[in-house]
């Protein structure tokens, strides 16, 4: 099993008011096309009430760096009380509670090549504490870089909605 370091530890986006859950989810897909990252979509449930939607996502792209490692992301979206507005006569929103939480980590031997026996997990050891300690502060800087960078994107965006559609 490969060693999952965490970097970014549940750096969390709460917002109330208007927005496009559509819109929401390409930002975030659209970020990590961008910057070349691998996709993958864990979890997209919906749950319809009569008066609301309720969503719940989660996305884990992940990035190889190296040889050796490898740069992951969750973020979980949850969509509480999404009731859909008209605003004007062109405008489809909604209107509710988004909570978003982000974890990076920095994944060592990501193909899991030296766990396999006792002699070349000592190897890794040794090779991860001492030689590969500048790889592994380039991954942790990266992956929080681009944390930060996608949670002011969304937080942007967000605040377009609160200050052109606030009632």
């Amino acid at each position: 099993m490969a060693e999952r370091t965490l970097v970014v530890d549940h750096l969390k986006l709460m917002y109330d008011g208007v927005f496009n859950p559509d819109e929401l989810y390409n930002i975030i897909a659209q970020f990590f096309f961008e910057k070349g990252w691998d996709w993958h979509e864990r979890m997209n449930e919906y749950q319809n009430d009569p008066e609301a939607k309720n969503i719940r996502m989660v996305f884990e792209p992940w990035k190889n760096i190296s040889d050796y490692y490898k740069i992951a992301v969750k973020i979980t979206v949850i969509i509480y009380d999404a009731k859909k507005m008209e605003i004007g006569k062109n405008l489809n929103v909604s209107k509710g509670e988004i909570k978003i939480t982000f974890d990076g980590f920095v994944i060592g031997d990501r193909n899991d090549e030296w766990k396999d026996k006792p002699l070349n997990w000592f190897i890794s050891l040794v090779l991860e504490k001492y030689f590969f300690r500048g790889h592994f502060r380039k991954a942790e800087t990266w992956i929080k870089s681009d944390i930060e960078d996608l949670h002011q994107k969304i937080k942007t965006y967000l605040n377009t909605f609160r200050y052109s559609y606030s009632s």
